[in-house]
This record gives C-alpha cells, sequence and structure tokens, in this order.
C-alpha cells in the first residue's frame, strides 16, 4: 500500500489566519491502522502534531512527537485507538513557530492491513508498594464535619504528551512523595485517562483525569473525566464545557515567561495555579498580585507541572492540600491550602481557626493580619480572605485561600 505524501510551507501569515490547520485525507477501505510522519526543519520552527477523525478527536501530541500510529488496539501515547472509522481524517498541525520566510514541512500517511506488533512495556517497574499512611494522618491534621484533608499535585504529565514517565511509573513517584493524589494532566489529550485506575490501584494513589488545555495564549487545567476539550474552541467555552460536565477548570501558572495568561474572558474560573515551578523566587510577588486581580475570591492551588526526573521539580513541590470528601467537590467548594512540599510548612483553613503547622519562626500575613508564629503547632482565629507564611525576608512558605 502507497504512502500518502503531502508537502508544502506554512507561513507566517499562516499562523496568524488560524494557530491550527487541518490537513485532509482518506484510508483505503482494508486499511486497519495508519501512520503519520512529520518532517521540517526543527531548527528553523515548531509544528505541532495530532489528529482528528471522522467522528471525533483521535490524539494531539503537540510538539513533542514527530510521528503517530492508530490501530485498532493500540495507539501512540496521546492519541485513542479504536477501528479507523470510514471518512474524512485531518491531520491536525499547530503552527506554533513560523519563521518570516516560512517553514516548508512533509507529511506522509502510511496505510496498513494490520496493526504493526506494540513496543513492549519497559522492564524494571518494581512490585505494587504495601498500604500508604495518608498525608493528614503522618501530619496529624484532623478531619472536619466528615472531610479530610488530602495532599496531592495538580499538574503532571506523562509518555502521553511531552513527558518522559508512563502513567503507572508517574503514580508510583507521587506516592513515594507521599502525596493522596495526583491530577494527570496531559497537553490536549485525554488518551492516558484510560491508564489511569489500573495505574491508581498499582501505586495505591488517587489519580484524577485531566488534560491541559494548551495555547499559545495560555494553558487551563479540565480537572475530571469529562471527555476531551477542544483547545481550538474559546476558552469561555472551555469553562462552560467543564462546568456543564462536571468538572473544574483551573488557570495555570498566570505569570509564567511565554506561557502567561492572555486570554480575555467573560466569566473568569476562580481556580488559579498560583503557585508554580516557574515562581523560582517567593519574594516576587506577582503572582499573588495577578491573582487578587482576576478574582477576589480565587481558589489557590499548585502544581509542580512534573515532565522528567532531570527538571528539578518532582510531584509534590509544591502540594496542594485539599479538604474534601471528594476531590473535585473540594475543589468546587474552594478548601485548599498550599504548602512548598507534602512536608513542608503548612496554613490550612480549619473552620473558624487557621491551623499552622511546621511554622515556627515564619509570620502570618493577610488583610489586616500580621502575626509572627512561635510554636511547630500553632491554632489562631481564622480571618476573610488570602493569607500566607512568609520568612523574615519575604519569601512565601505556603498559601491558604
Amino acid at each position: 500500500m502507497r504512502a500518502l505524501r503531502v508537502t508544502g510551507r506554512w507561513t507566517l501569515e499562516d499562523r496568524l489566519t488560524a494557530p491550527v490547520h487541518d490537513v485532509p485525507f482518506e484510508l483505503p477501505a482494508d486499511a486497519r491502522g495508519f501512520t503519520v510522519r512529520l518532517s521540517y526543519d526543527r531548527s528553523a520552527g515548531v509544528l505541532d502534531l495530532g489528529c482528528h477523525g471522522p467522528l471525533g478527536f483521535r490524539g494531539w501530541s503537540g510538539g513533542a512527537r514527530s510521528e503517530y500510529t492508530i490501530t485498532p488496539a493500540w495507539a501512540t501515547p496521546g492519541y485513542l485507538s479504536g477501528e479507523p472509522e470510514p471518512g474524512v481524517w485531518r491531520i491536525l498541525l499547530g503552527l506554533h513557530r513560523v519563521p518570516p520566510g516560512g517553514l516548508p514541512y512533509e507529511l506522509s500517511v502510511i496505510p496498513h492491513l494490520s496493526p504493526p506488533v506494540r513496543s513492549p512495556a519497559r522492564p524494571g517497574l518494581r512490585p505494587p508498594p504495601p498500604p500508604r499512611e495518608p498525608a493528614a494522618t503522618r501530619r496529624g491534621l484532623p478531619s472536619l464535619g466528615g472531610l479530610r484533608w488530602l495532599a496531592g499535585d495538580l499538574h503532571a504529565h506523562t509518555v502521553h504528551s511531552d513527558g518522559s514517565l508512563s502513567v503507572s511509573e508517574l503514580a508510583c513517584l507521587a506516592a513515594d512523595r507521599g502525596l493522596d493524589f495526583l491530577a494527570v494532566t496531559d497537553h490536549n489529550t485525554v488518551s492516558h485517562h484510560a491508564e489511569l485506575p489500573a495505574a491508581a490501584t498499582y501505586a495505591a494513589i488517587t489519580l484524577l483525569p485531566g488534560q491541559e488545555v494548551t495555547t499559545d495564549l495560555g494553558h487551563a487545567n479540565a480537572f475530571g473525566d469529562i471527555g476531551w476539550i477542544d483547545f481550538r474552541d474559546s476558552p469561555d467555552l472551555w469553562a462552560r464545557t467543564v462546568r456543564d460536565r462536571g468538572g473544574v477548570l483551573s488557570i495555570n501558572h498566570p505569570v509564567a515567561g511565554d506561557c502567561a495568561w492572555r486570554h480575555a474572558m467573560t466569566a473568569r474560573p476562580p481556580v488559579v495555579e498560583v503557585w508554580h515551578w516557574s515562581w523560582w523566587d517567593r519574594t516576587w510577588g506577582a503572582p499573588l498580585a495577578w491573582t487578587q486581580l482576576w478574582s477576589a475570591g480565587a481558589t489557590m492551588i499548585g502544581g509542580s507541572d512534573y515532565h522528567r526526573p532531570e527538571e528539578g521539580h518532582p510531584p509534590g513541590d509544591p502540594t496542594t492540600w485539599v479538604l474534601a470528601g471528594d476531590l473535585l467537590e473540594g475543589l468546587h467548594a474552594g478548601g485548599t491550602a498550599v504548602s512548598a512540599t507534602p512536608d513542608g510548612p503548612l496554613l490550612l483553613r480549619h473552620g473558624d481557626d487557621f491551623l499552622i503547622v511546621g511554622g515556627d519562626g515564619l509570620v502570618l500575613w493577610g488583610p489586616d493580619t500580621r502575626r509572627a508564629v512561635i510554636g511547630d503547632r500553632v491554632t489562631v482565629p481564622a480571618r476573610p480572605g488570602p493569607h500566607r507564611l512568609e520568612t523574615h525576608r519575604n519569601e512565601v512558605m505556603a498559601l491558604c485561600t
């Protein structure tokens, strides 16, 4: 079966017309799967890669991959397996970076009569871990009204987008860090969702389905088992779709370099990823200032945005604490706090009080609040508004919504 080849040149005008373009193709009637390969000069620009089938979304890998395969039983991570339905397929190409002189490219679509053999699973995965002590128990945190404090990370990636670990490997790493939950939020895809239940059982951790809706003008996490969110739509439509499907939408790393949030929205989602690895100097007040302007009652969360070990910020750096019976309900309710690590200083709004754990020598700051913390476990009356623990040099050590 001959491959279909398409060549062309994307221009800066193409990118300004639309950030994502598509190249249509049809499969032969007897094709049992296909492979798409993209070739271009990566030193000159960046093209993102994805797939839309006749019946809907089939995958996205952004700039992390130059090819993908879809078959009835298996697909490249980031893509959805299943029978290749008849009709017009579309290769999605995101024009992420295009130089003034244009960017030549070549696409190949290779149909095959039978699915290729899937690569064997990587060896060396350890035996399942023993039962773990919940973070609240380890830190001596009381429950409240039948709810308990859960510690986790709300932003992480796997091989299904541009991470280096499988879902199971990431789950084990997060569990080793002492986390109760982890949101797996691969870029513009939900192909990883199918692997979460088994990996969660294996690693003894709660895995929250997620998708990082990723665009040039900002990123947002859609939390919940709510299906795919079309990143080509407007952020207002993302928010409505997530809400209508019972999920939660967060604005991610709003002041993080070229990933800063620049979208306009009619209604502003209250959940904001204030604490992100890019807040490398926590005496810098921009994330807090942005959040206060975004929403007076913002729900503050954190996310490591973990991709690979060598980056130096493992799952749980920072850690988000949610007062919840059900994790999504807790995020909806807005009972959150953020600490630098799972065992770092902690500031919780616990009923009518602030519970401060491990904060001896720090300063409690908030609206009309300036108070030195004396003691390793302190309870003081809570006041309205966001609060934080800081060092004497104004470095933020913990946040509380």
